[in-house]
């Protein structure tokens, strides 16, 4: 039998910052796949990312909400990009920041031809937030495929977690006949990431035409 983390290994053993960006114009040719994770301001994306390529320093993560601003890619093998997108729905910073934000992650996600998924992290010690179920919405009706993220599960007791994530999934099959891929994860318990890794490896990480 593999070792629990056996597929993250494979998958993310060289994984390196590569360049951040403001501008989809300024990001790396679209010559390789990449899949981009992206959530609410805090949800846990740099430590899951850190998480998954075994690297506690890659990203940059930090107890304040809104730290990262640009498009950050991160070159994993040399063959493919893993993106780390800024947080939405953050209101202490300024309404023309969240504009600049919104115009940026949507150029992103509409016009980035080698994306094949986008992550959307949702925290699962809370209710479904109106604003995830509008961001989960609006991929749906422009056809971007997605996967949904449960984080910091090891925060909550195994029922208070049962409950939570029926909470969610009621919530979402009210606009979604068929939910997309669903995964429970844990950052610092490692909990979820092989499942995650396989997905990734079996549906994202695709020669480019």
């Amino acid at each position: 039998m593999a070792r629990q983390d056996d597929e993250t290994v494979t998958l993310f053993h060289d994984a390196v910052f590569h360049k951040s960006s403001t501008l989809l114009s300024q990001c790396p040719d679209p010559v390789k796949p990449e899949i981009a994770f992206i959530g609410r301001s805090n949800v846990g994306k740099s430590s899951l990312i850190n998480a998954l390529t075994n690297n506690s320093k890659l990203a940059k993560t930090s107890g304040t909400p809104g730290k990262t601003q640009c498009i950050n890619h991160f070159e994993i093998n040399e063959t493919w990009y893993l993106v780390d997108l800024p947080g939405y729905g953050y209101a202490r910073v300024s309404k023309k920041s969240r504009s600049k934000w919104e115009t940026m992650i949507s150029h992103y996600l509409l016009k980035r031809d080698s994306l094949t998924c986008t992550f959307i992290l949702i925290d699962s010690r809370l209710e479904l937030q109106k604003i995830d179920r509008e961001f989960i919405q609006w991929c749906g009706e422009n056809g971007l495929p997605i996967a949904l993220v449960l984080t910091k599960t090891d925060k909550l007791k195994r029922s208070q977690l049962a409950q939570n994530v029926a909470q969610i999934k009621k919530a979402l099959h009210e606009d979604w006949e068929d939910l997309p891929p669903f995964f429970i994860t844990s950052s610092e318990k490692r909990i979820g990431l092989e499942e995650l890794a396989q997905f990734i490896k079996d549906n994202c990480i695709v020669s480019l035409r």
